[in-house]
């Protein structure tokens, strides 16, 4: 009895408007986003002023475009509106995919972790029948298909699931829930806000409030959501959630991306009667296609599909416990700390700056990071590890290819964690340019002087 209660169904059918209206959304949002990024100036400031770009282990090949960054979003951009449409879906999501991901390898300063969400939720999408119904393509073809498999809609859910579940298991820590840190931080700045900036943003009792229904929410609204019975309710906790949180914090589009996604979790009888609208008052058209009742993967094609979305799966499952593999502290590491879904969990501020050493004579002089990074990049630079070293290597490549003999590379760096006095960072006995990136444990961390207790992942 039990087995069956817990044996999945993959042959099951559901309704494909749930999918359409997510495709719809998802490529909406996308395309808002380019376009809010490119008005900001974004492009120009992140992507071409910079002299030199960090970049992710093992993608040191991708490279600037120069002026043709523009392009580049411009493609990211209009293969995002035609996923909205469904027009010739399959090219514009595999499109949206390769474009979105060369952007975010362009340069390791941008990540955050809401754009890697985009870029593992657009590569899941590349696979799912999300132009069935409701879409250009269906409208060509003269037909659309009125159920597809559950689990191309449950896949979006787990994924979800998965983020929230992962955010809060990461908030179950002493400086989050003890310290409210480092919210205490934050909020306090937040003092202009209309009624509630003087008052409740001031008050010690308020940071431990945020903190500890923050924590809460995370943990238990993806269930809230897959309850029936309790959706309505979570989904009106997501719309205040993450429209609160995007009033205090400058997080972009990312609010509602999640609140448009928390769709996906409700009966189609919603996502028909947004489909009504649409095509009443927006297309106004009543034109209705030719209905097929399934749209069905052939027997060897959906067990490939399963078999990769287990890999998957399997990854984003495991992928945020990897830094159980590292010694010390993962905040002041931050070994294993990216695409783990550790959102807004730390306020760091670093000095780092360097000295070019002659090995042989003893001679140095310090490099000014102004003349080769940005101000943000500097600011990224100064408290992240790999950070640190890829730059190390830069620099004692540069002076060698200026002529200069037996370089060594120093780093005079210190760095404060959550409020906490700023200590030693980097052993400055130790010639970066002679250590190697890799993923192995970086000894020449100095070890944290203080301690972070309970530890959720």
């Amino acid at each position: 009895m039990l087995n069956k209660r817990f044996k999945y169904n993959f042959k099951e059918q559901t309704s494909s408007a749930p999918l359409a209206i997510f495709r719809l959304f998802f490529g909406l949002m996308m395309f808002a986003s380019i376009i809010r990024f490119w008005a900001n100036g974004w492009i120009k400031k992140l992507y071409l002023e910079p002299t030199f770009h960090f970049s992710y282990f093992g993608f040191g090949w991708i490279q600037s475009l120069g002026n043709y960054t523009y392009a580049l979003f411009v493609i990211c951009g209009l293969s995002a509106l035609f996923v909205a449409f469904g027009y010739k879906y399959r090219i514009a999501i595999i499109t949206f995919f390769l474009s979105f991901l060369y952007i975010e390898l362009l340069d390791k300063t941008t990540y955050l972790n809401h754009y890697y969400f985009i870029t593992i939720l657009s590569f899941l999408l590349i696979f799912l029948p999300a132009n069935a119904y409701f879409s250009a393509d269906a409208f060509i073809r003269k037909k659309q298909y009125k159920h597809i498999p559950k689990w191309s809609i449950d896949s979006i859910k787990l994924l979800l699931v998965i983020v929230y579940f992962y955010a809060g298991l990461a908030k179950l820590n002493s400086d989050w829930l003890f310290r409210a840190m480092p919210l205490k931080i934050w909020l306090p700045s937040k003092y202009d806000l209309p009624f509630i900036g003087e008052n409740l943003m001031q008050q010690n009792w308020f940071h431990f409030a945020m903190s500890w229904s923050g924590m809460l929410y995370d943990l238990a609204i993806p269930f809230l959501l897959l309850y029936k019975r309790t959706r309505f309710v979570a989904f009106l906790f997501v719309v205040f959630f993450h429209v609160f949180t995007r009033v205090l914090f400058p997080i972009g589009m990312f609010p509602f991306i999640m609140i448009v996604s928390a769709l996906i979790f409700f009966d189609a009888k919603l996502h028909h009667q947004i489909i009504n609208f649409i095509k009443k008052y927006i297309l106004k058209t009543k034109n209705t296609l030719v209905l097929v009742n399934d749209f069905h993967f052939s027997n060897m094609k959906r067990k490939v599909l399963l078999a990769l979305f287990g890999v998957f799966f399997a990854i984003q499952i495991l992928l945020p416990l990897r830094y159980l593999l590292y010694p010390g502290e993962l905040f002041w590491t931050e070994e294993g700390y990216r695409f783990s879904w550790r959102v807004m969990l730390m306020e760091k501020a670093g000095s780092t700056n360097f000295k070019i050493v002659d090995l042989e004579s003893g001679t140095y002089f310090r490099v000014n990071n102004a003349d080769f990074l940005t101000s943000f990049q500097e600011k990224q630079m100064s408290y992240q590890p790999d950070f640190i070293l890829e730059y190390a290597h830069f620099l004692g490549d540069h002076f060698r290819k200026q002529g200069h003999k037996n370089v060594g590379v120093f780093a005079d760096s210190y760095v404060a964690l959550n409020g906490r006095l700023s200590t030693q960072f980097i052993d400055k006995k130790v010639d970066l340019y002679q250590q190697k990136a890799s993923f192995k444990h970086k000894k020449w961390i100095r070890p944290f002087s203080s301690e972070i207790k309970i530890k959720g992942i």
